[in-house]
């Protein structure tokens, strides 16, 4: 059971009883969905050159929110922030969008999730300047989700968090103390006033009349160096959903599981396949919009800057970067059936 198959058999019933919320780009999603791995998406041929046997091998689409192409990110993300590595402790910021404001998130995806990149990079930013005993300028990461583990529709952002900063004006390290970074509620209480200061001013948008006075930001110590980044690398680039989650179709209703983040043991979750379909492709982001972004020491210009801090690292004995050799990405050779040979990439067909 994968989740291609459901959109294929179900589409036409789909298509016709959610037309109205269909957008461009859930439009193109699925078709790209719908394409992968088929005579549509083209293939690659493999030419064994022994025997001259060939094998044809189907393409796969490469969308960012299909669940045969999702496993790429976490290893691509892993080597890319390995060579960024500091010997420091890191830290995850969680700003969760109210319950009250997802329905601006269903009619303005990409103003209001672009809101929250700017409105969370200025939160942490101002408390990184106005901490006394912390360098004013940090390195940190930003995730955009959009599901909770039920795969509804629960904005939030994670942000991997250098445990402590430069400063500029003493040209040193400063790293933060007793496991300790901001205070979550003080975060909540800016983040709130914020965003909403910037959806009724910016974007000119109304909020409904009952707001919650108190937003959930949550603050923790996720580990020091590599492992604190294998952690983080399964958790942030974690699908909607894994076609192994999807268990069984029985009698139009889909069954799959998730694992409860109170008790953190495995549940399951049974919804008519329409409602299914639905569940996981509102959460489509529209085209452009960037669901991962570097800040701060991070961010691509600051690679000189990032070196000489390393490099300090380096000196005291702290650190030992891995290879700098850029990370290739290799399609598995595969062995010729006839006569165990490794076959060699022939070439790539699409279909006219």
């Amino acid at each position: 059971m994968t989740f291609q198959s459901l959109l294929s058999d179900y589409f036409d019933e789909f298509y016709a009883t959610y037309s109205n919320q269909i957008n461009h780009d859930i439009r193109n999603a699925m078709k790209a969905m719908l394409a992968c791995h088929t005579k549509q998406q083209g293939h690659s041929r493999w030419q064994c050159s022994h025997c001259e046997h060939h094998i044809n091998h189907p393409m796969s689409c490469g969308h960012r929110h299909c669940t045969q192409c999702q496993h790429r990110t976490t290893s691509d993300w892993l080597n890319k922030q390995q060579q960024k590595l500091l010997p420091i402790d890191y830290f995850m910021v969680t700003f969760t969008l109210p319950a009250e404001l997802r329905y601006l998130a269903k009619r303005h995806p990409k103003l209001l999730y672009q809101a929250m990149f700017t409105i969370t990079a200025s939160v942490v930013k101002s408390f990184a300047n106005n901490d006394k005993h912390l360098g004013n300028k940090i390195g940190f990461t930003s995730v955009l989700h959009t599901h909770n583990r039920r795969r509804d529709l629960h904005p939030h952002i994670h942000m991997v968090i250098t445990g402590g900063g430069f400063d500029e004006n003493k040209r040193q390290w400063k790293q933060c103390k007793n496991k300790y970074l901001f205070n979550a509620f003080a975060l909540a209480k800016v983040w709130r006033a914020r965003l909403l200061e910037y959806i009724t001013t910016k974007l000119k948008l109304s909020l409904p009349d009952k707001l919650a006075n108190k937003w959930v930001v949550d603050c923790r110590h996720v580990g020091h160096g590599k492992p604190a980044l294998l952690y983080l690398s399964t958790y942030l680039y974690r699908g909607i959903i894994a076609d192994k989650d999807i268990l069984y179709l029985d009698n139009h209703q889909v069954t799959f599981r998730y694992k409860d983040n109170q008790t953190k043991t495995m549940k399951t979750r049974t919804l008519p396949v329409l409602q299914f379909l639905w569940l996981i492709l509102q959460h489509v982001l529209p085209k452009g919009l960037r669901r991962v972004r570097d800040y701060g020491l991070l961010r691509g210009h600051e690679k000189k800057q990032l070196q000489v801090i390393q490099y300090a690292f380096m000196l005291a004995g702290q650190l030992t970067l891995p290879s700098q050799q850029k990370v290739v990405r290799l399609t598995a050779q595969p062995f010729c059936p006839c006569c165990q040979h490794v076959m060699q990439l022939a070439g790539i067909f699409r279909p006219r």
